[in-house]
């Protein structure tokens, strides 16, 4: 990992077809960031410079959001698919008058009830947000990070942020400075290095356009605490399915393979004991083949797998809270592990939960054993 002094760390160069600069990094040693710090992020911004910051969700790949060139050097630096819509940061309610056409009474009730927080609200645009961010839709996705951080650095750079994950296009998000400096160092214009992020999975991403909220992506906010707010809601159907060719993202993370580490990952579902049998018995055969195996399980489990590979617990099922916030961090240790293939136990798929299979499938692309009991 590259270690640096808060304030004064430069890494290699990196050509990223808008210029060449070093990656200054903040923070790495202490995670302390001095207003003198948050200052020099925040006039790159201005410039149209590319900086990395934490928020409570993971951390984010910030740009100017009213600037195309800022945009595309996000892209260019994440490998990112440039139809995949970006997110756009505020910290101050005012900020919305120039990205929105209109904001409802549903999205007044959402942003009472979540702002600041993590929940992001999808409204029509305004003609002035650039296609780029938006991935040729006539929306706009928009949220008010809790981090106290990255309001800070949002407000002193006087203008809206668009900002994805700090990772390469695919990876696990990072939840972790040294996770951003791994994937991104040489690539940005700078790191703000903070503390271990709070929920571990990005934003839940809410329609707002209609007459009730549809969940887009499910995170941090749940459809149930949706619904005890504001009396409605649902998650849109393509959250549980890969989306057709030629069909278009409505919201970040619902279209590409994404969150997955470099090993190969396998999702079991099904009777709990049966799930145990099939996995040590497709361990064992993979191992036989040459493979590292990695387990991914829970707590409650864990001891089951001894024998069986590589056993990372994500913490305890009945607490997704801290499942969420260690999911990322372990799809990452398996690489650091050289592992060659996840087999993961699966969480049950309500409230929080939702969120995390969501990744989980995500990051298996779609390969899911369903076990039945002998």
């Amino acid at each position: 990992m590259v270690q640096a002094k808060c304030g004064e760390g430069r890494v290699k160069d990196f050509a990223d077809g808008y210029g060449t600069h070093n990656t200054l990094i903040l923070g790495a040693d202490t995670a302390a960031i001095s207003e003198e710090d948050l200052l020099r992020a925040a006039a790159l911004l201005r410039e149209g410079e590319t900086v990395a910051f934490p928020t409570e969700t993971v951390y984010g790949l910030g740009g100017n959001a009213l600037k195309p060139m800022a945009i595309r050097k996000i892209f260019k630096a994440k490998g990112r698919p440039a139809d995949n819509p970006l997110i756009v940061h505020i910290a101050d309610r005012e900020a919305l008058d120039g990205l929105v056409r209109e904001v409802t009474p549903l999205a007044e009730a959402l942003m009472a009830a979540f702002w600041p927080g993590p929940l992001t609200l999808v409204m029509k645009k305004q003609p002035e947000v650039p296609s780029e961010v938006t991935g040729g839709l006539d929306t706009v996705a928009v949220r008010m990070p809790a981090h106290p951080l990255a309001r800070r650095l949002i407000r002193l750079s006087g203008v809206p942020v668009a900002a994805p994950s700090a990772n390469l296009s695919g990876r696990p998000s990072p939840t972790r400075c040294e996770d951003v400096i791994r994937d991104l160092s040489g690539r940005v214009a700078c790191i703000l290095c903070g503390a271990l992020s709070d929920i571990g999975l990005e934003s839940t991403v809410v329609d707002v356009t209609g007459s009730e909220p549809v969940v887009l992506r499910p995170g941090g906010i749940t459809l149930e605490m949706i619904r005890a707010a504001v009396g409605t809601g649902r998650h849109d159907e393509a959250v549980d399915r890969k989306l057709v060719e030629g069909e278009a993202a409505r919201s970040p993370g619902m279209k590409y393979t994404h969150y997955a580490p470099e090993a190969e990952v396998i999702l079991f579902r099904g009777d709990p004991e049966a799930v145990l049998a099939e996995i040590c018995a497709r361990a064992k055969q993979l191992s036989l083949e040459g493979k590292r195996v990695g387990v991914m399980t829970f707590d409650e489990r864990a001891q089951a797998y001894s024998d069986c590979g590589e056993v990372i617990s994500l913490g305890s099922c009945f607490q997704p809270e801290q499942v969420a916030q260690n999911l990322f961090r372990t799809l990452r240790t398996f690489d650091e592990r050289a592992v060659d293939v996840v087999l993961s136990e699966t969480i049950e798929d309500s409230g929080l939960g939702k969120a995390i299979m969501n990744r989980l499938i995500k990051a298996a692309g779609y390969r899911i054993v369903q076990v039945e009991k002998s």
